[in-house]
Protein backbone atom coordinates (compact mmCIF):
# COMPACT_ATOMS: atom_id res chain seq x y z
CA UNK A 1 0.00 0.00 0.00
CA UNK A 2 0.91 3.64 -0.74
CA UNK A 3 -0.41 6.66 0.78
CA UNK A 4 -0.84 10.35 0.88
CA UNK A 5 -2.83 11.99 3.54
CA UNK A 6 -3.70 15.89 3.69
CA UNK A 7 -6.17 17.65 5.65
CA UNK A 8 -8.23 19.85 4.26
CA UNK A 9 -10.16 23.07 5.50
CA UNK A 10 -12.92 22.70 7.99
CA UNK A 11 -13.87 19.78 10.16
CA UNK A 12 -12.73 16.99 7.19
CA UNK A 13 -9.66 14.81 6.79
CA UNK A 14 -8.59 14.01 3.93
CA UNK A 15 -6.38 10.74 3.08
CA UNK A 16 -5.75 8.42 -0.20
CA UNK A 17 -4.31 4.96 0.01
CA UNK A 18 -3.33 2.58 -2.84
CA UNK A 19 -4.05 -1.07 -2.45
CA UNK A 20 -2.45 -2.94 -5.09
CA UNK A 21 -3.71 -6.64 -4.29
CA UNK A 22 -7.26 -7.40 -2.61
CA UNK A 23 -5.11 -8.28 0.58
CA UNK A 24 -3.49 -4.73 0.71
CA UNK A 25 -7.34 -3.66 0.81
CA UNK A 26 -8.67 -6.22 2.94
CA UNK A 27 -5.62 -5.28 5.18
CA UNK A 28 -6.59 -1.48 5.32
CA UNK A 29 -10.25 -2.70 6.25
CA UNK A 30 -8.18 -3.90 9.21
CA UNK A 31 -6.58 -0.72 9.77
CA UNK A 32 -9.98 1.27 10.06
CA UNK A 33 -11.25 -1.41 12.67
CA UNK A 34 -8.51 -0.23 14.67
CA UNK A 35 -9.39 3.08 14.69
CA UNK A 36 -13.63 2.35 14.86
CA UNK A 37 -15.79 2.33 17.38
CA UNK A 38 -19.35 1.86 18.36
CA UNK A 39 -21.58 4.45 16.26
CA UNK A 40 -19.24 4.79 13.58
CA UNK A 41 -20.93 5.09 10.11
CA UNK A 42 -18.61 3.99 7.12
CA UNK A 43 -20.07 5.03 3.38
CA UNK A 44 -18.61 3.52 0.75
CA UNK A 45 -18.64 4.04 -3.23
CA UNK A 46 -17.33 2.85 -6.34
CA UNK A 47 -18.22 0.61 -9.32
CA UNK A 48 -18.70 -2.87 -9.21
CA UNK A 49 -15.45 -4.79 -8.70
CA UNK A 50 -14.01 -1.45 -7.02
CA UNK A 51 -13.13 -3.77 -4.07
CA UNK A 52 -16.06 -2.49 -0.91
CA UNK A 53 -16.85 -5.79 -0.10
CA UNK A 54 -13.49 -6.88 0.34
CA UNK A 55 -12.51 -4.09 2.58
CA UNK A 56 -15.22 -5.00 4.64
CA UNK A 57 -14.60 -7.99 4.92
CA UNK A 58 -11.02 -6.70 6.13
CA UNK A 59 -12.94 -4.46 8.56
CA UNK A 60 -15.06 -7.54 9.68
CA UNK A 61 -11.77 -9.50 10.52
CA UNK A 62 -10.47 -6.61 12.22
CA UNK A 63 -13.47 -6.06 14.36
CA UNK A 64 -13.89 -9.73 15.31
CA UNK A 65 -16.90 -10.43 14.17
CA UNK A 66 -19.08 -13.19 13.56
CA UNK A 67 -19.61 -14.87 10.09
CA UNK A 68 -18.83 -14.51 6.10
CA UNK A 69 -18.79 -11.13 5.17
CA UNK A 70 -19.92 -11.21 1.75
CA UNK A 71 -21.97 -8.84 -0.64
CA UNK A 72 -25.62 -8.39 1.20
CA UNK A 73 -27.25 -6.92 -2.55
CA UNK A 74 -29.86 -9.28 -2.11
CA UNK A 75 -30.64 -9.10 1.49
CA UNK A 76 -29.84 -5.27 1.58
CA UNK A 77 -28.44 -5.95 5.21
CA UNK A 78 -26.68 -7.64 7.71
CA UNK A 79 -25.71 -8.00 11.04
CA UNK A 80 -22.90 -9.70 12.42
CA UNK A 81 -22.40 -10.04 16.11
CA UNK A 82 -18.78 -9.52 17.62
CA UNK A 83 -17.14 -12.51 19.21
CA UNK A 84 -14.38 -10.82 20.76
CA UNK A 85 -16.80 -8.49 22.82
CA UNK A 86 -16.66 -5.00 20.84
CA UNK A 87 -19.32 -3.49 17.96
CA UNK A 88 -21.33 -5.45 15.63
CA UNK A 89 -20.69 -4.71 11.71
CA UNK A 90 -23.72 -3.64 9.73
CA UNK A 91 -23.34 -4.18 6.38
CA UNK A 92 -25.64 -2.56 4.18
CA UNK A 93 -25.55 -2.27 0.36
CA UNK A 94 -27.97 0.02 -0.95
CA UNK A 95 -27.22 -0.88 -4.33
CA UNK A 96 -30.86 -1.43 -4.76
CA UNK A 97 -32.21 1.50 -2.65
CA UNK A 98 -33.57 3.82 -4.19
CA UNK A 99 -33.04 6.80 -2.20
CA UNK A 100 -32.59 8.50 1.58
CA UNK A 101 -36.51 7.70 2.27
CA UNK A 102 -35.54 3.96 1.67
CA UNK A 103 -32.92 3.50 4.06
CA UNK A 104 -34.86 5.14 6.49
CA UNK A 105 -37.36 2.08 6.25
CA UNK A 106 -34.42 -0.56 7.25
CA UNK A 107 -34.16 1.19 10.57
CA UNK A 108 -30.40 1.53 10.88
CA UNK A 109 -31.14 4.25 13.72
CA UNK A 110 -31.47 1.56 15.48
CA UNK A 111 -28.50 0.23 15.57
CA UNK A 112 -25.76 2.90 14.51
CA UNK A 113 -25.10 3.77 18.43
CA UNK A 114 -23.93 0.57 19.28
CA UNK A 115 -22.44 -1.23 16.34
CA UNK A 116 -19.98 0.07 13.02
CA UNK A 117 -22.74 0.53 10.33
CA UNK A 118 -21.08 -0.08 6.72
CA UNK A 119 -22.80 1.38 4.03
CA UNK A 120 -21.78 0.19 0.45
CA UNK A 121 -23.42 1.84 -2.65
CA UNK A 122 -23.94 4.63 -0.25
CA UNK A 123 -22.73 8.09 -1.60
CA UNK A 124 -26.31 10.52 -2.06
CA UNK A 125 -28.43 8.00 0.25
CA UNK A 126 -26.66 7.85 3.77
CA UNK A 127 -25.35 10.61 4.63
CA UNK A 128 -28.01 12.00 6.33
CA UNK A 129 -28.06 8.95 8.72
CA UNK A 130 -25.31 10.99 10.88
CA UNK A 131 -23.07 13.89 10.63
CA UNK A 132 -20.07 12.29 11.65
CA UNK A 133 -19.14 9.66 8.84
CA UNK A 134 -16.14 8.56 7.08
CA UNK A 135 -17.12 8.54 3.54
CA UNK A 136 -14.55 5.96 1.30
CA UNK A 137 -14.87 6.34 -2.32
CA UNK A 138 -12.52 3.54 -4.26
CA UNK A 139 -11.47 3.70 -7.93
CA UNK A 140 -10.56 0.70 -9.52
CA UNK A 141 -7.56 0.86 -11.72
CA UNK A 142 -6.75 -1.31 -15.64
CA UNK A 143 -3.87 -3.25 -13.72
CA UNK A 144 -5.99 -3.82 -10.71
CA UNK A 145 -4.74 -1.45 -8.46
CA UNK A 146 -7.55 0.84 -6.49
CA UNK A 147 -7.27 4.00 -4.65
CA UNK A 148 -9.14 4.25 -1.56
CA UNK A 149 -10.30 8.15 -1.18
CA UNK A 150 -11.04 8.34 2.71
CA UNK A 151 -12.46 11.55 3.10
CA UNK A 152 -13.30 11.83 7.60
CA UNK A 153 -16.30 14.28 8.76
CA UNK A 154 -17.51 15.66 11.80
CA UNK A 155 -16.06 16.30 15.41
CA UNK A 156 -15.56 12.08 15.93
CA UNK A 157 -12.59 12.32 13.80
CA UNK A 158 -10.80 15.51 14.66
CA UNK A 159 -7.50 14.15 15.66
CA UNK A 160 -8.07 10.82 14.48
CA UNK A 161 -5.00 9.72 11.90
CA UNK A 162 -6.65 7.85 8.67
CA UNK A 163 -4.68 5.23 7.40
CA UNK A 164 -1.47 6.87 5.18
CA UNK A 165 1.87 8.75 6.37
CA UNK A 166 0.67 11.08 9.20
CA UNK A 167 -1.00 7.50 10.70
CA UNK A 168 2.15 6.20 10.68
CA UNK A 169 4.63 8.59 12.18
Amino acid sequence: MTDATATTPGASTVAEVTAATDDAMRALGRDLAALARPGDLLILSGPLGAGKTTLTQGLGEGLGVRGSVTSPTFVISRIHPSLVGGPALVHVDAYRLGGPEEIDDIDLDMTLPDSVTVVEWGEGVAEGLSDERLEIRLERHPDDTRTVHLRAVGARWTGIDLPGPAGRG
